[in-house]
């Protein structure tokens, strides 16, 4: 079932596009698209592993740019997305007590989320929505989604061959657990501060 992606994604790293998809897709996934950019970066750097800290450098930036049109969408789209927001993270007593919370525990809530399997547009939007200090977003962002982009190409350059192996012998099980780990990170942000 997976196997015409994972050849597509494969192939696609040898292309003068790749970094292009791979920007697309990482900026996306900070601020409405639902599908994380390790779907691409991982058979990426399997397929070009001395490609391995550019394509999490790609991610990286993309993912941050991308952060800051979810951190916008948060702060200027209050009315449409705001109500539910606020009813994900469990805080629909009051937005002043959210923003409260968050003004105390965003730096934490963005660290750490950031390098979870919890989707980061709800972070972005959510500290655009809490009007967290965006300064300080921005470098958050780059500490933890490049942490996060950058261990994933660190650990696959150094252990590539037999990952790859692993991942090419049982594929169907390697892409039904990401997807149970996405649909998790969902449902993790719904009750997980």
């Amino acid at each position: 079932m997976f196997r015409k992606l994972y050849d597509w994604t494969m192939s696609l790293a040898g292309s003068r596009k790749a970094g292009t998809w791979l920007a697309a897709v990482s900026f996306a996934e900070s601020s409405f698209f639902p599908i994380p950019p390790d779907v691409m970066l991982v058979p990426m750097v399997l397929a070009r592993r001395d490609k391995a800290f550019t394509y999490a450098l790609i991610c990286t930036v993309s993912s941050v740019l991308g952060g800051m049109l979810g951190y916008a969408i948060g702060l200027f789209l209050f009315d449409s997305l705001g109500g539910w927001l606020i009813r994900v993270y469990g805080y629909g007593q009051s937005f002043d007590e959210f923003r409260a919370a968050y003004a105390h525990y965003g730096a934490w809530i963005i660290l750490i989320k950031g390098m979870t399997p919890i989707p980061f547009k709800l972070v972005t939007i959510a500290s655009g929505f809490a009007a967290y200090n965006f300064p300080l977003f921005v470098l958050l962002c780059v500490i933890t989604r490049g942490a996060r982009f950058f261990l994933v190409a660190f650990l696959l350059r150094l252990f590539g061959e037999p990952v790859r192996e692993f991942i090419e012998r049982r594929l169907d099980a390697v892409m039904w657990g990401l997807l149970i780990i996405i649909i998790g990170g969902f449902v993790a942000a719904r009750y997980v501060v």
